[in-house]
């Protein structure tokens, strides 16, 4: 009865939120700026003034999160489509294809924040892996002025298809890629804006701030400053104006690659956890974005569209510091060139799994060559078994967690494979395919949204890895993670199920916004996405049923839905590790805030009074 009244009240929400909107007689335009890896808690009049402003003067939501895997493809998908990562199938920034795509170097195991890799693997799956409408589809075909800026990968996936051939039909496209052989083609108006503007018609590379050292080079000291000046440029001088002139509505995706791209790279914090991501670089990355949308507000105000324009922010995920710590990991207590002694070496997990279930280790980046004793994998992905072109197990590694997937579907080996993983200490949580079946200590994927209608292949168990906090005034500003990657100790990653990397930074403002309003209400990166579309009165035609919620409560005369909490945990394993999940409900929604391993994820301290096993 209880779930029925909730479902009720976010159907009440909706149907409130479509009379709103329909008392304006035209669509009001629409800026979503992504500051990517912006922590929710860091935002203040000093780090990010003009965000601080947005989020004071407009919508404060103060309960953000983003969706786990929490990476920067799985939460741009979600932000794009309003769907969860099960129907969306862009489970992390690495995935498993099942096929070899060229454009990412002949591997099954493809890096996907790549223009060409996006086309490559829409190819594959039938012109549109997402197999979801984007918002910036929708809202080109219906008559919508669109743009997507910035970052290469998550820019493009807002209008991914149908982009080689309608350079003067299809959404403006300005990301890394622009003007190399594959960036999405510019139109002959773009072309001779930007001549006109004195901007070039290629990007500009990250320079210094993409420097990321090794293990006795400190990497970046410098923010994404030249590059994101040219994209802010694009947008303010030439796309807004343009806009403006054609009298249309429109919708325009900022992607900032700041802080993210500062904060993985920082050269601050070389081998010790602190000061981490909170060094003088990272901050410097902050108020790198936080310019950028200074730059936006100020060209809205200067052509006259602040009073008809929402702005929405939205961070794709949060941020924590790498940990390389491990003391029961086999890896860890080799040998390599590139990597510090007794820390974990890139593709640790590939690595530590052949020797548990005693498979041949072979690297899908480096022409399936067999990996030796002391070396790993070169991009840390790896497929295990005596074939490397019929592998028994796939290791995608992506950073705070990595994807395994059995393309035989072997529910033997996933047994023996959650039972190596539950013994290593940097795991923290485990999530298994419900087709494989219950393991104890791991929990079912359906309970995070990850099985849905999606088009590439599902994961087969999702390892979370153990996150810890050195001990600040506010834990998700000073997380660190173990991760899986070429980074180092001391720099910066995601992807994990702390509080760290789920809580992201997310406000609003504008004529469809109210003014200084705090949500108290749980909200995702997946209702960022439904709630652009009813914004511009977009009706799309879902193909899953994973979908975020629109939110109404931020909105004037909206509705405001009642909200909870509850944890599931799963069996205890033969060591007594329960995978446990906190989340809050509204309505059918579900606000995953941390899972893992209780004592080894930041945000999971203690189990808590109303917990339920998964499946009773």
């Amino acid at each position: 009865m209880r779930l029925k009244i909730a479902i009720l009240s976010t159907s009440f929400a909706i149907l409130s939120a479509v009379t709103a909107f329909a008392q304006n007689s035209k669509p009001r335009n629409l800026i979503l700026f992504v500051p990517d890896g912006l922590r929710g808690r860091i935002v203040t009049p000093e780090t990010a003034p003009a965000m601080a402003v947005v989020r004071d003067k407009g919508v404060n939501f103060k309960n953000p999160h983003s969706l786990f895997p929490t990476f920067t493809m799985a939460n741009g998908s979600t932000m794009a489509t309003g769907h969860y990562l099960g129907d969306t199938g862009t489970f992390s920034n690495t995935i498993y294809t099942g096929y070899s795509s060229a454009p990412a170097g002949d591997t099954v195991v493809p890096f996907i924040e790549n223009d060409a890799v996006l086309g490559d693997v829409d190819e594959h799956f039938g012109g549109d892996y997402l197999n979801e409408e984007t918002i910036l589809k929708m809202a080109r075909a219906q008559g919508f002025s669109t743009a997507a800026i910035g970052k290469v990968g998550p820019t493009l996936l807002f209008d991914h298809t149908d982009r080689a051939d309608r350079p003067g039909l299809h959404s403006i496209v300005i990301d890394d890629s622009t003007g190399g052989k594959t960036g999405v083609p510019l139109s002959d108006e773009m072309k001779a804006a930007l001549t006109k503007a004195d901007l070039p018609l290629a990007a500009p590379s990250r320079g210094d701030n993409g420097k990321a050292g090794d293990a006795k080079t400190p990497g970046t000291v410098v923010p994404n400053t030249a590059q994101q000046a040219y994209f802010a440029d694009v947008a303010s001088k030439i796309v807004l104006p343009m806009f403006k002139e054609r009298a249309k509505p429109f919708v325009l995706v900022f992607w900032s690659r700041d802080p993210d791209g500062s904060q993985h790279n920082t050269g601050d914090s070389l081998n010790t956890v602190t000061p981490g991501i909170n060094g003088p670089t990272s901050l410097a990355g902050i108020k790198n974005a936080d310019n950028n949308l200074a730059q936006l507000r100020k060209a809205l105000d200067d052509l006259g569209l602040s009073a008809t324009t929402n702005v929405m922010i939205a961070a794709d995920h949060g941020f924590s510091t790498i940990s390389k710590e491990s003391k029961t990991s086999p890896s860890a207590k080799a040998a390599y060139e590139d990597t510090p002694k007794d820390f974990l070496p890139m593709g640790f997990l590939a690595i530590d799994l052949a020797k548990a279930l005693n498979l041949p280790l072979f690297d899908p980046n480096d022409k399936k060559a067999r990996i030796a004793d002391n070396a790993h994998p070169k991009a840390g992905n790896g497929v295990l078994g005596q074939d490397p072109a019929k592998p028994d197990l796939v290791v995608a590694t992506n950073g705070g967690s990595d994807l395994i997937y059995l393309p035989n579907k072997d529910k033997k080996l996933a047994e023996r494979t959650v039972k190596a993983l539950l013994e290593q200490d940097y795991a923290s949580g485990l999530f298994v395919d419900d087709n494989l079946g219950r393991f104890p200590g791991t929990l079912p994927m359906s309970q995070l949204g990850l099985k849905g209608k999606a088009t590439t292949p599902n994961p087969s168990i999702v390892v979370n890895f153990r996150s810890y906090s050195t001990g600040c005034n506010e834990p998700t500003n000073c997380s660190v993670e173990v991760a899986d990657t070429v980074l180092r100790q001391g720099q910066g990653m995601h992807g994990s199920f702390g509080r760290g990397d789920t809580m992201n930074f997310m406000a609003a403002i504008g004529p469809d916004f109210k003014a200084g309003y705090v949500d108290a209400l749980p909200v995702s990166n997946a209702d960022v996405g439904a709630t652009a579309a009813r914004l511009m009165g977009l009706t799309p035609k879902p193909k899953g049923d994973l979908i975020g919620r629109v939110m109404t409560e931020a909105m004037p005369n909206g509705a405001t839905p009642k909200a909870s909490s509850d944890t599931v945990k799963s069996e205890a394993s033969a060591n007594g590790l329960r995978t446990v999940l906190n989340f809050q409900r509204v309505g059918k929604q579900r606000y995953f805030d941390a899972a893992g391993f209780p004592g080894r994820t930041v945000g999971l301290d203690a189990e808590g009074s109303k917990q339920k096993t998964a499946g009773k």
